[in-house]
């Protein structure tokens, strides 16, 4: 797939993500934003997944479970869950709940949300996969403020251990969290030199630039005997002016002026509007 697709697909995923919150009148916009180009390279590009049924699929693990909405919203261009859901989100019994639910949802690997644990289950795929003599890869999807969770250093010493080079993490480094910026609230740097510690190969790349994101896992699958992580350089919010690099866009739904304003930024209101349920559904 070409990148011109690739960045209509990520047009598409932007405003579905915003509609999915709004209607719901929460969650969380500006990490998953700053994850769509990940997102739509891992899910069009790199991993074998033409099937979420498919046992020789590679698995995907949002380890940054918040960021829910932008799996989902992969998972809906790749025509895996219906666009129908939608209005949904975070809906009592709805399938696409606040954080991810495997038992709700074909597609999603992992039920994630709290922080941290994502890498480890992910850790779990891919030993299993390396007992089996199975061809599988394994990708997680982890945040910046997760990498203040102990369990993610526990979840890296044991991937270097065991050599896990079926394993592939991607950092989200939009360089915010909750609270406000990294190193305000708990600097995470040297986050090359941390993972290097343990074995890691460390690979940068621009989380929004598709040939970045292209060289980083091409020379990621050079490399043998070893997890590696690719640290992608995001923006929180990218795509709606308002929301990028603002942490109190971490989790907020816009309100009807706003979520006006992003549609129109990104065109095509009236059929997003309309898709959607719109400001009167």
């Amino acid at each position: 797939m070409k990148y011109d697709e690739l960045k209509v697909i990520a047009k598409s995923m932007r405003r579905n993500i915003l509609t999915m919150i709004y209607k719901a009148k929460s969650g969380h916009p500006g990490g998953s934003l700053s994850a769509v180009e990940i997102m739509t390279y891992l899910y069009y590009k790199e991993m074998n997944i033409d099937s979420p049924a498919d046992e020789n699929r590679d698995r995907f693990v949002l380890s940054k479970g918040h960021g829910a909405p932008v799996l989902y919203a992969v998972l809906m261009e790749k025509g895996f869950v219906s666009k129908d859901l939608i209005p949904t989100l975070r809906q009592v019994n709805s399938k696409l709940q606040g954080h991810p639910d495997m038992k709700k949802l074909q597609g999603v690997e992992a039920s994630t949300g709290s922080l941290g644990q994502g890498l480890s289950i992910a850790n779990g795929m891919a030993l299993s996969f390396k007992i089996d003599n199975k061809p599988n890869r394994v990708f997680a999807l982890l945040g910046d403020g997760e990498l203040n969770e102990g369990m993610i250093w526990e979840a890296a010493m044991l991937a270097g251990h065991y050599h896990l080079d079926n394993l592939t993490a991607v950092l989200d480094h939009n360089g915010l969290q909750i609270d406000g910026k990294n190193e305000d609230v708990m600097t995470i740097e040297p986050i090359d030199k941390k993972f290097e510690a343990f074995g890691w190969h460390v690979i940068k790349a621009e989380g929004h630039d598709y040939e970045s994101l292209e060289r980083a896992f091409e020379e990621r699958k050079t490399i043998k005997g070893k997890p590696a992580i690719i640290i992608a350089n995001t923006t929180k919010g990218k795509g709606c002016s308002f929301m990028e690099d603002q942490a109190g866009w971490h989790g907020k739904a816009p309100n009807d002026e706003e979520f006006c304003r992003a549609m129109e930024e990104m065109g095509d209101i009236g059929d997003k509007v309309n898709e959607g349920g719109g400001l009167n559904g």
